[in-house]
């Protein structure tokens, strides 16, 4: 058994339940006088209380910083074991409320499915409503920027102030085929022994294998696709058909690696690899299940 100077909350004895929900409401907001909007308190009430908890727990939560406040790592994980608890606590407490406004959270349609729709279970028990759209990172942000959607799971940073993100997720890219083509694999001969070999891409200008092939090979490629789908999954698919080769997201196409279905053609030391970013508009939004998605969002991610 812990000693209690090991256990959460080292100063000891319970913790107040209204110090914890404003804790959460700036650790969800990132300022002070965001969460005193959010709870209907005065900017002063909310430090006095942040301090209160700060001493009980003998921690510093939350830095300053010209935006708001940054939780302290500490912070992060107190937020995490509290998050589900008090959010159904006060569904519990509150069952006359009218409900939250659906969260719109837009991303690429493969990313969604694989690594957001399977953990979407706690938010929906717990009264969250989600309108996913499916599709690119730029006109996603145009529509983020106009208000159409809360949340964006962008496949670049967006630049500018007019958005904030934040790291989501890393994806290393594979060069994949069907275990007929296993022979072809780019050894001493390079990307010439792909020579022959029909290529199975995204789109047109190829975007993902040209990435791929300046990364690793360090030169262009100049080919014409033989298979084009506007859908990860459908290039997948063809690939595995063995219809030829092509560059995925590992996450996408693990278990048939695993499988054996499709096999790597190349391993090289420095794999290209992509940062997705969560991506949604500076302040704090007035439906407060945004910022339950986006912690579950990064929780979940800093889990993979």
């Amino acid at each position: 058994m812990r000693d209690r100077e090991s256990n959460d909350h080292p100063a000891g004895g319970p913790l107040d339940l209204n110090l914890l929900r404003t804790f959460l409401a700036v650790h969800r907001t990132g300022s002070f006088t965001a969460a005193a909007r959010l709870l209907g308190l005065s900017q002063p009430t909310v430090t006095t209380q942040i301090r209160a908890l700060e001493r009980q727990l003998g921690r510093e939560l939350f830095e300053r910083t010209a935006r708001g406040v940054s939780p302290a790592p500490y912070a992060d994980a107190l937020a995490a074991r509290i998050v589900e608890p008090l959010d159904a606590l006060s569904a519990v407490a509150n069952p006359q409320e009218a409900p939250a406004e659906p969260v719109h959270l837009a991303g690429p349609a493969e990313y969604l499915t694989r690594s957001v729709l399977p953990g979407v279970a706690p938010l929906v028990e717990h009264g969250v409503r989600l309108r996913i759209t499916p599709g690119l990172t730029e006109p996603l942000l145009e529509d983020l920027r106009a208000g159409r959607h809360d949340l964006v799971i962008a496949t670049f940073r967006p630049r500018g102030r007019t958005l904030t993100s934040m790291p989501l997720d890393d994806e290393e890219f594979v060069l994949v085929a069907a275990p007929g083509w296993a022979d072809r694999s780019p050894g001493h001969e390079g990307p010439a022994a792909l020579n022959g070999v029909p290529l199975v891409a995204y789109a047109e200008d190829l975007p993902i294998v040209r990435r791929y092939w300046r990364h690793v090979f360090g030169g262009r490629l100049t080919r014409h696709p033989a298979v084009t789908m506007p859908d990860l999954n459908g290039v997948k698919a063809a690939v595995v058909g063995g219809a030829g080769f092509s560059v995925l997201p590992r996450y996408l196409c693990a278990e048939e690696l695993a499988s054996g279905a499709l096999v790597p053609l190349h391993d090289p030391e420095d794999p290209p690899i992509n940062t997705a970013f969560l991506v949604q508009r500076p302040g704090v939004s007035g439906n407060p299940h945004v910022a339950v998605v986006r912690d579950h969002l990064l929780r979940a991610a800093a889990r993979r």
